[in-house]
């Protein structure tokens, strides 16, 4: 068994124009102050990282991680959540994500979606140069606008979706490997990949690329009724990151997992900080323990009702909280004898 490391933090939601969030060096020290011994850096944020520069020059890279531990923390991972989306990008929504790409290649889709592979390519690159062993990223999309099978789907419509998806995305999960880096794909709604079925059929067509792995978010799994403490003993071998994030479902007469297109703090399922959702907390940590997962557990904030500074301090001590030192003994060891095979044998009979 391995002990979980952290309290570590995503820094997406927490990065602005205004301080302490708007600079590599203060938003660190503020991260540290909070409690976290690490943060997750998301790639695409120019104010704390330029993912070009970093690509090609390891002193830079240096720095980045050298000022990040001068203030108390360690680079966990970084992220290509929104270079990821851009992968592959249903016409529908291709207004709804342009603002994700450089304002280069927008309004031109071929062009977007060959920058975001490059970015995530980049971003491996800089993983490898940093020293870190995952990425976690999104699939992006191009099935999940026929997620619900009415009118019905064409023969063979989400076949053809996810067999270039996967021809999308092999390229990318071989330049990971030759980085030595894990691509952790979040399982979430809107991306193709939002299941267990789904990560299945991308992984099928990947014929199993090793690099091919899962973020496990289980607030993720609430809103869609999914059991998420089985999905972990399903995909303990793939599970290589780890976003700890609280979630509730309450469903009324009125509405259910669709949301009735509500606002998220008047939905049946929405995000709640964490404690103050429905989460299992205890039992996942304890099989993420007991399942050897090694990695980081990072605080991933997103609360339609409490303050994101308050949500933060508090998830640092609730994640180092629920961290479990594992044993390195069994419990009964006192009772135990040294191995002696003649006595074994006379309990057998053999």
């Amino acid at each position: 068994m391995k002990t979980i490391k952290g309290p570590a933090l995503f820094l997406a939601q927490f990065a602005s124009d205004e301080a302490p969030f708007n600079t590599w060096d203060s938003i660190t020290r503020w991260a540290a102050d909070c409690g976290y011994k690490g943060v997750q850096l998301p790639s695409w944020d120019t104010r704390f990282i330029d993912l070009e520069k970093a690509a090609t020059s390891t002193d830079y890279c240096d720095e980045i991680t050298g000022l990040a531990a001068e203030n108390g923390v360690v680079v966990t991972e970084l992220s290509t959540h929104l270079q990821g989306q851009l992968v592959a990008v249903n016409p529908a929504y291709d207004v709804a994500f342009d603002a994700f790409a450089a304002p280069h290649v927008q309004g031109n889709p071929a062009a977007r979606q060959a920058w975001a592979v490059a970015q995530v390519n980049l971003a491996l690159t800089v993983s490898k140069n940093m020293g870190l062993t995952e990425q976690g990223t999104f699939s992006g999309a191009l099935a999940w606008p026929y997620v619900y099978p009415w009118p019905q789907r064409p023969e063979g419509l989400v076949d053809q979706a996810f067999d270039e998806l996967a021809k999308r995305w092999r390229p990318i999960l071989d330049h990971a490997d030759d980085c030595g880096v894990d691509l952790c794909y979040e399982i979430h709604p809107g991306e193709d990949l939002h299941d267990g079925v789904t990560f299945e059929m991308f992984l099928d067509r990947l014929g199993g690329h090793t690099r091919c792995n899962m973020l496990y978010d289980p607030s993720h799994y609430v809103l869609q009724c999914v059991d998420y403490l089985d999905n972990i003993d399903i995909y303990k071998d793939r599970i290589k990151m780890f976003h700890v994030k609280d979630a509730e479902f309450n469903p009324t007469g009125r509405q259910g997992v669709y949301g009735g297109y509500q606002p998220w703090v008047n939905r049946a399922g929405r995000f709640r900080s964490l404690g103050d959702g429905q989460v299992d907390f205890p039992a996942i940590f304890a099989k993420m323990a007991a399942n050897d997962f090694g990695g980081w557990a990072v605080v991933e904030w997103e609360c339609a009702i409490k303050h994101p500074e308050d949500g933060a301090r508090e998830g640092a001590a609730f994640v180092r909280d629920h961290i479990i030192r594992v044993t390195d003994r069994a419990f009964d060891d006192f009772a135990g004898g040294d191995v002696d095979v003649a006595t074994n044998n006379a309990m057998l009979g053999i």
